[in-house]
């Protein structure tokens, strides 16, 4: 194992406080340290939800037979193990090694145990990606001078590809009653590429884009059309840097819940919705007329149970 993977692997027994102390964390615990803040695929959180639920095991298994017992290819445990930040799968074997002895002695959890701290441990992270949109709303200027220049785009573009899509056709569905003229672009390339002109053409000075992970070119694509097109960019992405963000001219972070097999979004989706009333608070005429338009037409038609 590199120096580098050493410090990796003695960092994950590091508490808080700075004092090792891996004989006081359950082996579980130990593992998930070594898998938490990294971009995980949902392919390579198979993998690595099989290495919790099996440690004693998994820990001794050739890259063959744990490939075969996760049901995914040999480079997927490769490429998984790069993903965390070691030469190969064997360097990750040589740290899980240990702790799965460990556990052996006596201090594994048992498999149930682990299922039900692993649920709770992702409703737990999901907390603190909300205290962080939280943080974030304290300066109140951004978010309503964002509000305010969306709701004054006519028309308003929302972009959202892939895993995305679901949280753009959320903001353009609410969107929608209080802003005349909102289009929602959810495929990429050509269809992207018209959709963006021909919001410039109408009018149109921003579009809003959602990027969560997995970052997909096909957004990055849309983005720098818009930009070329003449439009500005707000993006509401995870705090991970890259091109996305240099691209846009306003970005909103909210973290995603990493800790299950799919990605949730508390976060993003509560910061849409604060987004949202920013939107209303900007024209306020408008957006009672629009709400109570939307009503009556409700009520006449029997939209609603």
């Amino acid at each position: 194992m590199s120096s580098g993977q050493q410090e990796r692997a003695q960092a994950a027994a590091i508490t808080p406080g700075g004092q090792a102390a891996e004989h006081e964390r359950a082996p579980a615990d130990r593992v998930r340290a070594l898998f938490d803040g990294h971009p995980l695929s949902p392919g390579q959180r198979r993998i690595a939800q099989y290495l919790i639920d099996h440690l004693t095991e998994a820990a001794f298994l050739s890259i063959t037979d744990l490939a075969e017992r996760v049901g995914v290819s040999q480079p997927s445990v490769t490429r998984f193990a790069a993903a965390l930040g070691f030469s190969g799968y064997p360097a990750l074997r040589e740290v899980l090694q240990p702790i799965a002895l460990n556990a052996v002695a006596g201090q594994q959890e048992s498999r149930e145990q682990i299922r039900h701290n692993e649920l709770q441990a992702a409703v737990d992270a999901e907390i603190e990606n909300l205290e962080n949109v939280r943080r974030l709303l304290a300066d109140t200027d951004q978010i309503l001078d964002i509000g305010r220049d969306l709701a004054r785009s006519v028309p308003l573009t929302v972009l959202g590809l892939r895993i995305s899509v679901s949280l753009a056709e959320y903001f353009a569905y609410a969107a929608r009653r209080i802003h005349p003229d909102v289009r929602l672009v959810t495929g990429g390339g050509s269809v992207a590429y018209d959709a963006l002109l021909q919001a410039r053409a109408a009018g149109g000075t921003w579009v809003l884009a959602f990027a969560m992970p997995r970052h997909a070119k096909e957004t990055l694509a849309a983005v720098r059309t818009a930009r070329s097109a003449g439009l500005r960019v707000a993006l509401i992405t995870d705090p991970t840097l890259g091109p996305l963000v240099e691209e846009s001219d306003v970005v909103l972070t909210a973290g995603t819940g990493s800790r299950l097999v799919f990605d949730s979004y508390a976060a993003p989706g509560m910061l849409s919705a604060a987004l949202l009333q920013a939107m209303a608070d900007a024209d306020p005429e408008r957006t009672q007329a629009r709400l109570e338009g939307y009503e009556q037409a409700a009520d006449l038609h029997g939209f609603f149970l």
